[in-house]
């Protein structure tokens, strides 16, 4: 959030009022005010003629500042006042970084008792902490204290403006952690609550700016400032409701933070839900953000579905708007994590939305919500199986395969992995010709990419009624099956292995001539299963496993648990895997053997 509204008034009405010039300086305003001293005078007079030649001139250096700040140590209160609003004036128009010696005085007017010097002086520092450099010296030279003590007050033009001020400076990094632990949390959430508007905008934002690092955000929900936020999601004002809908949005990131809101909040989920139907983009896109983040727990994904969020949700994901595809998308396919949401998600519509989202290649992060949505609608049941393959979904992903990124890849990965483990699924994936996009698949620099493939073929080669899809790509694409085997056998990558070796066995145990003798004798794949019988039944041998499964107790054993203790049951619990792992890629090899007898 950037610069806040200021509730300065014009400081040219704001100098008639005083009875003087339109700069608000008259040293003869007030005759109950001390006598101004001559070099008081002489500031004025030259003030007076910088002023009238200002757009020339650096009032944060030289004659203009001095003449400032001589007014600022005045005793004399009309040229405090009129000093006040000269700075209010000159930082509205010229915002540069500025040193301390032009920071000093107009922290020194912020201790002044006078509401007007405080109006002006909380404008002043608020216009220069526009800018970046200026925001971390203002904290660094004391002046969160007295902005604290104005928002306090009752002057609503002061506490506006200290606000505001307090606004900007949290847009720094570096100041964020200052800001949350000065104390001025705790009047900011009382101040959102304030019935004047201006007062209201500029608290709620800083509360917003507050909320970006886990810290901070701590800080705040403990300050109380979750129900104020909440209860202003029902503001009429857009600006209010954007605020604290992205506030909230971050606060929902942290998981402590989510049950606590599940605990207090009983209205939460409602009231953003209605905000998916807000007039104003920004809020509308916010609300479904923070669905988003509350989405992440499973109570949420139930809660979000039974407070009528998916007719808003299927509406936002075909929208016009990319961030709002963007943020619904998100959102629904954190709620289709949780299995009760899946028919309801398909039911509502969302399918055939899903499958056009994919055409949207310049937004890695929409394709890979939608994929990562359709893996998780794909096998739910039947009748969702059903409506997934009508939906165009595969044929889509397919297209996809093997242009898209690799964070998109990796989605459409696993989703192929996913349909391939139900049996009713596997003849229409192949039939679909999968293959020509799995078998490539498998050829990825990426792990996850090229083990969700290996896995998504190895079950498709499983269990099946027809092998003929089968034995047209045991040689394409790519060297097609059999190359993806004896790829993965030379691996030296456990998983992998296992993948290669379980197919070889799938395919031994098919009961299909044809894809036995395919098996049986490519000598090339027979080599790589003989190599790997030994490579295990050497791995196993290490492990001190005999071939039944029972652990060799011997004397290095318990020299390890005796000696290290520690570090010995660390060693032990790790290796228990890997020794897993060993022994069950023996037994594959030593079936996949006597096959071959």
């Amino acid at each position: 959030m950037g610069a806040c509204c200021s509730c300065m008034r014009d400081t040219s009405s704001a100098g008639s009022a005083n009875g003087g010039s339109a700069n608000g300086m008259n040293p003869q305003d007030d005759t109950s005010i001390l006598p101004i001293a001559d070099n008081e005078r002489e500031a004025v007079t030259s003030l007076l003629g910088y002023l009238e030649d200002k757009d020339n001139l650096d009032f944060y250096s030289g004659g203009p500042l001095k003449a400032l700040t001589t007014l600022v140590y005045s005793d004399n209160l009309n040229l405090q006042r009129s000093a006040a609003l000269a700075f209010a004036e000159i930082t509205e128009k010229y915002v540069k970084p500025v040193s301390r010696d032009v920071l000093e005085p107009i922290l020194i007017l912020l201790q002044s008792n006078d509401p007007q010097i405080q109006i002006a002086a909380c404008a002043a520092l608020g216009n220069l902490a526009v800018n970046n450099d200026n925001k971390l010296l203002i904290v660094e030279m004391g002046g969160l204290e007295p902005l604290i003590h104005e928002m306090m007050g009752n002057n609503v033009e002061v506490q506006c403006n200290a606000v505001g001020c307090i606004t900007n400076l949290a847009t720094r990094d570096d100041n964020k952690h200052k800001i949350a632990t000065s104390g001025a949390l705790v009047p900011l959430t009382r101040l959102a609550k304030s019935k004047h508007i201006r007062v209201q905008r500029n608290a709620t934002g800083a509360l917003l700016n507050m909320t970006h690092s886990h810290e901070n955000r701590k800080e705040l929900v403990n300050a109380g400032a979750v129900p104020v936020l909440v209860s202003l999601l029902s503001s009429a004002d857009p600006d209010v409701q954007y605020y604290c809908t992205t506030a909230l949005s971050n606060i929902a990131v942290d998981e402590e933070n989510r049950e606590k809101l599940s605990q207090t909040e009983p209205r939460l989920v409602s009231k953003l839900v209605a905000l998916m139907d807000s007039t104003s983009s920004r809020v509308k896109c916010q609300a479904t953000l923070a669905l988003r983040n509350l989405a992440s727990d499973p109570s949420y994904q139930l809660e979000i579905v039974r407070a009528g969020g998916l007719p808003h949700l299927v509406k936002l994901i075909q929208s016009d708007s990319i961030p709002l595809i963007l943020a619904s998308v998100a959102c629904i396919r954190n709620i289709s994590i949780h299995p009760l949401n899946e028919g309801l998600i398909v039911d509502a519509g969302f399918l055939k939305p899903l499958v056009k989202l994919l055409d949207y290649r310049d937004s890695e992060e929409i394709q890979c919500h939608a994929v990562s949505t359709l893996r998780n609608l794909a096998a739910s049941s039947e009748k969702n199986r059903k409506e997934f393959f009508e939906s165009g979904a595969i044929e889509k992903c397919k297209e996809l395969a093997l242009s898209s990124p690799i964070s998109v890849q990796s989605e459409i990965s696993a989703c192929f992995a996913i349909l391939a483990l139900a049996d009713v699924s596997k003849l229409d994936l192949l039939n679909a010709n999968i293959l020509d996009a799995l078998i490539p698949m498998t050829f990825s620099q990426n792990q996850e990419v090229s083990g969700n493939s290996a896995a998504a073929l190895a079950n498709l080669c499983s269990r099946i009624n027809n092998y003929n899809k089968i034995i047209d790509y045991w040689n394409e694409p790519k060297g097609g099956i059999r190359d993806f085997l004896s790829r993965f056998l030379k691996s030296d990558y456990a998983t992998f292995e296992h993948i290669a070796l379980w197919t070889i066995l799938q395919l031994l145990e098919s009961h299909n001539v044809k894809v036995v003798d395919l098996v049986k004798n490519d000598e090339q794949l027979i080599s790589g299963v003989k190599r790997m019988a030994e490579i295990t039944s050497e791995r196993v041998q290490k492990s001190g496993i005999n071939v039944n499964g029972n652990e060799d107790n011997s004397n290095n054993n318990n020299n390890n648990n005796n000696s290290t203790g520690q570090h010995g049951d660390n060693d032990s619990r790790n290796s228990e895997p890997a020794e897993d792992a060993s022994l069950e890629l023996y037994n594959i090899t030593q079936q996949i053997l006597e096959f071959l007898k």
